[in-house]
């Protein structure tokens, strides 16, 4: 019963995001094209006050953290650097008759019977075709159903009148090998890589071939010596950057969550290995002694400075509205890890079509700073005198201790990225020692922390969080429903309406204006003379705005102790009160604030 109510309650959600003009499906008029969206004027908004926050809470309030905005395309050379050339792929197949493309990972498990064919003959021309084809059919029903199936993907072929051949049938259970829209054999599964290509200058040949960005992280590993070396920033510190980036994805789905167009918002936090720590303040952190619920310390490890940024982020969808209670926190098991990664949380959010991810944070060691490195020939070191003369002081035993725990942690990392166990010994102890004799000379590659978020996905959150029905009485005594978005104040597109009880009273019409224009300057104001007041009211109450403003009689001195006072509606709880236009900014603004 749960699966019909969250297919409803998206229904209601897409519909109202077209009535009121948050997102629209792009390219409508001419059809629309799967998996791109526009944001209307609500959302548009909505967008720009989220993206805004973000920015704000992540460098503006903070002086660790500076901002980046780097170019969608750039050198081809960074994506093979990133391994997004190589290995930036899904399992793709698809199905024979109808040509739709599946994701091989996606495809529901069937049960039921499989009818194998060894092929057809043409009964006009005596034309032959041995292709074998499969058709999978629910128990029940009857053989024809797999025939007419098998005797479509024929004809497409080329036959005109099939007879099919060498028919035999046998039980299937849980396959994911067939289509589940008409039972046909899929493709057997191959990669499909994500990234969009084009090319750049006047000639459209391999050598010009570029992408455009699967994510917005590279350009800040790429620019990251730049940025410390102009930015006044030392280690620990973080690049933001919010941007579009752009992935071919198999199948979009579920409104705007799985897009081929999307924007990013992304942290990378830069830090000192735990060896470094160490030599500089004889211990590293640990996560049990509750630090990172703190303001960060210089001892801070890796461990720490991970929880701490999984808590900030959670603190930080709290202060728009989203509570613990609709997030998850999932912790990926090692076996669900990149092979860089030391771990990796997936804050996710309870949307109607299920739980699903809306921002990862993971520990990426410094395994992006050094692939750079490696592939463009410059050093993404950086260099503490401090740490040098910290290691300087170590003594021998305290050396030897770390160099055996380096070579440990080398030979775990090599035996994950598949390295022979006959080499892994010693690589990783040449690894460990190389690495050993940068941080005596006070130098290393700094590891990164990565708070990754999805701007789209976190508005389709926030409007399925503040969409709500209830049933409410007018002045008239009669029952009717209400839609609210109850988007939290910081967020909401539209902070106040503002109604003059009559558009053609002017004296009401320009006290209206000079409110409206006493608030524009600190918030979006939408100014509503049309129609009935409640209907005005429940206009704004869809579009999420959380007050709305009446000017009426009273406002000009009908009775004189209201003389300048308005009515303020609250949008959630409807309630109204008198208020003095001169309170209104401080009434309003502590709340969108």
């Amino acid at each position: 019963m749960a699966e019909p109510k969250s297919n409803e309650a998206m229904e209601k959600v897409v519909s109202l995001c077209k009535r009121r003009g948050f997102i629209f499906q792009s390219s409508e008029s001419y059809g629309g094209i799967q998996g791109f969206w526009d944001y209307g004027p609500l959302g548009a908004e909505l967008k720009r006050n989220v993206k805004e926050l973000w920015w704000q809470t992540m460098t503006r309030l903070r002086d660790d953290v500076v901002g980046l905005d780097a170019t969608i395309i750039m050198h081809p050379m960074i994506w093979k650097a990133s391994g997004h050339v190589d290995t930036f792929s899904d399992p793709m197949c698809d199905c024979r008759i109808t040509k739709r493309r599946f994701r091989a990972d996606q495809v529901d498990p069937q049960s039921g019977i499989a009818y194998f064919y060894t092929g057809a003959r043409d009964a006009i021309t005596g034309k032959a075709m041995d292709e074998p084809f499969s058709v999978l059919v629910a128990l029940g029903k009857p053989p024809e159903s797999a025939r007419k199936v098998a005797t479509q993907f024929y004809t497409l072929r080329g036959l005109q009148q099939v007879e099919l051949q060498g028919e035999r049938s046998e039980p299937v259970k849980d396959s994911i090998r067939y289509n589940p829209e008409n039972g046909a054999l899929l493709t057997d599964p191959r990669p499909f890589n994500l990234m969009l290509k084009t090319y750049v200058g006047p000639v459209a040949d391999e050598d010009n071939v570029a992408y455009l960005r699967p994510e917005t992280a590279q350009a800040i590993f790429v620019q990251f010596k730049n940025v410390l070396e102009t930015s006044r920033q030392s280690v620990p510190f973080g690049v933001a950057q919010i941007g579009k980036a752009f992935r071919n994805e198999v199948t979009p789905r579920n409104f705007t969550f799985r897009s081929r167009e999307f924007e990013q918002m992304e942290l990378e936090f830069f830090i000192r290995p735990d060896e470094a720590v160490e030599a500089l303040y004889g211990s590293v952190a640990r996560v049990d002694e509750g630090g990172w619920q703190k303001e960060p310390q210089p001892n801070w490890g890796w461990e720490v400075w991970h929880k701490y940024w999984v808590e900030q982020r959670v603190r930080f969808y709290e202060g728009i509205g989203l509570s613990r209670s609709t997030l998850e926190e999932y912790w990926q098991k090692p076996d669900e890890l990149a092979h860089y990664a030391r771990a990796t949380v997936d804050i996710l959010y309870k949307f109607p079509f299920g739980t699903q991810e809306l921002e990862g944070i993971a520990a990426r060691g410094d395994f992006d700073l050094t692939q750079h490195q490696k592939f463009s020939g410059k050093s993404t070191e950086v260099f503490e005198e401090d740490l040098k003369n910290a290691w300087g002081k170590l003594d021998d035993a305290k050396k030897q201790d770390l160099l055996a725990r380096i070579t440990a942690a080398r030979r775990q990392a090599l035996l994950k990225k598949g390295v022979a166990a006959s080499e892994v010994d010693l690589l990783a102890a040449t690894e460990a020692k190389t690495f050993v004799e940068k941080l005596a000379k006070g130098a290393y590659v700094p590891h990164v922390i990565e708070p990754s978020a999805g701007a789209d996905r976190l508005i389709l959150a926030l409007i399925c969080n503040a969409y709500a029905e209830e049933e409410v009485t007018d002045d008239k005594g009669k029952k009717e429903t209400r839609v609210v978005m109850r988007l939290h104040p910081r967020v909401a597109p539209v902070k106040v309406g503002v109604f003059p009880l009559l558009k053609n009273r002017p004296e009401l019409v320009s006290k209206a204006i000079a409110v409206r224009d006493l608030l524009r300057p600190h918030m979006n104001v939408f100014y509503d003379d049309g129609g009935a007041i409640g209907r005005r009211y429940r206009r704004q109450d869809e579009a999420g705005t959380p007050f709305g403003i009446t000017i009426d009689f009273d406002t000009l001195g009908e009775k004189p102790e209201l003389l300048d006072t308005v009515t303020l509606r609250h949008r959630d709880s409807m309630l109204q009160e008198r208020v003095p236009i001169a309170q209104l900014l401080e009434r309003i603004l502590p709340a969108i604030r």
